[in-house]
């Protein structure tokens, strides 16, 4: 080489920090499961066996309005009875064992503008609940609780709610946290909303005999500023850099986004042009971050418009309005699968069917499809590689890859379906395509 060594190790120290810089702010996606739904509740309706509660009444509606795999899959779209009678059978299970995966009691938008008196009283009162839902093991594997947003106006409000919380729950539990607890902060349009609340989770962890760290936070994407600044930038990594450390995901709000960017009412929907624009913006700015992202949710309710008894005509209404929200719901969470959110919101037990059923059949649509590819570009990498062919493609197996990562997180397919690829599970979980070949080729 004509580059002396001193001079080549001069250009590669250089380099060697500007390369862990990089890969300090883009380490990759977290490998912790992600939930595929959050549940918001009105603060005021939290009991500590909500999860059990809400997922006994969302498998009760689905037979009441799908009985059999029949008539679920008619409501879909699923033309093969097997692959109905799969996704159906899934479904089922899934909304007897746990129904909700991430809880988030909701002191915002779901709870509403009340006394400061109702409010603290409605603070201690979930905290206790919680605690209690702790002590006998009925809690969603996520939970959490968003406050009142940081505005100028609602700051005193948003942060009274989350001391009390907070301080009733830690001296209820003896000084502990439920497993993946996490504060939601909604509306956030500028950095020092965030980093006002790393602080006063700093305050809280010491004054409370908290591990330090242990107090997480989401942000929500509701508004154009959060998209872009007065400046032209994207401020969202400021957002997070702001909080710290602490923030672990990103959710969109639909309809106050869809307002900001002034859609009226009637076309404020999950797939409006304006919110594709949002999320591709958010993708863009937070991919690589190990920062998680969530979609909003339907606020069409798959709720009949008649009670009681009713007759046969008033039973045929309720099951069609059931029906077309299911499908519209359905519709919309595959346009968010389409567009990476793997992750979403539901506001009733009745749009639980929907949600699974839209995530499981949007993997196992394509599973057969994904084993034969990823065997056989496993194989086709480690063969280039072995004779010295250029491989270049690594990008499609890192997709095919996430596809297997996505597919086992969700609960669509199973670990034993996972191993029919020829990969290891460790090899799956490790997330990088490169390293299965490169320790392959080790081997």
């Amino acid at each position: 080489m004509t580059i002396p060594n001193d001079k080549k190790e001069q250009l590669f120290n250089s380099l060697k920090q500007a390369n862990s810089a990089f890969n300090q702010i883009y380490p990759g996606d977290r490998s912790e499961r992600q939930p595929v739904h959050t549940l918001y509740g009105g603060a005021n309706l939290f009991k500590s066996d909500a999860a059990l509660a809400l997922g006994a009444r969302a498998l009760e509606i689905l037979q009441t309005y799908a009985p059999n795999h029949e008539v679920f899959g008619s409501v879909f779209g699923f033309s093969d009875p097997k692959f109905s009678q799969r996704i159906y059978d899934k479904v089922v299970a899934k909304l007897k064992t746990q129904a909700v995966e991430d809880y988030r009691i909701d002191f915002e938008d779901g709870y509403g503008n009340r006394s400061n008196e109702e409010e603290d009283q409605t603070a201690e009162t979930t905290a206790r609940e919680l605690a209690k839902g702790m002590r006998e093991g009925t809690l969603s594997p996520f939970v959490g609780i968003r406050i009142k947003p940081f505005t100028e106006e609602m700051k005193e409000r948003g942060l009274r709610t989350l001391d009390i919380f907070v301080s009733t729950l830690v001296k209820e539990t003896g000084g502990k946290l439920p497993e993946n607890f996490v504060v939601m902060l909604p509306k956030v349009t500028i950095p020092e909303q965030p980093q006002t609340l790393a602080n006063f989770f700093a305050i809280l962890e010491q004054e409370l005999g908290l591990a330090t760290g242990v107090l997480k936070m989401e942000m929500m994407v509701e508004t154009t500023q959060a998209i872009m600044a007065i400046d032209g930038t994207n401020p969202l990594y400021k957002f997070i850099q702001a909080a710290q450390g602490r923030c672990i995901a990103m959710h969109f709000g639909t309809y106050d986004y869809t307002a900001s960017c002034s859609i009226t009412a009637k076309y404020q929907e999950m797939d409006h042009p304006v919110c594709d624009f949002a999320h591709h913006m958010t993708k863009v700015a937070l991919a690589h971050t190990g920062i998680w992202l969530s979609d909003g949710a339907t606020n069409t309710m798959p709720i009949g418009p008649h009670r009681g008894d009713l007759t046969p005509e008033q039973e045929l209404e309720n099951t069609q309005v059931v029906h077309r929200a299911w499908k519209k719901g359905y519709d919309h969470i595959r346009h968010s699968l389409w567009n990476g959110y793997y992750q979403g919101w539901d506001l009733n037990p009745a749009q639980f069917a929907m949600r699974y059923a839209a995530v499981y059949a949007f993997f196992l649509e394509s599973y057969d499809d994904a084993v034969e590819r990823l065997k056989t570009f496993v194989d086709k990498a480690a063969r280039a590689t072995l004779i010295g062919d250029v491989f270049d493609d690594a990008a499609t197996g890192q997709g095919l890859l996430n596809y297997f990562l996505r597919a086992l997180n969700s609960g669509a397919i199973t670990e034993e379906e996972v191993l029919a690829t020829g990969l290891t599970l460790d090899e799956i979980r490790g997330r990088s395509f490169k390293k299965i070949l490169e320790n392959r080729m080790n081997r």
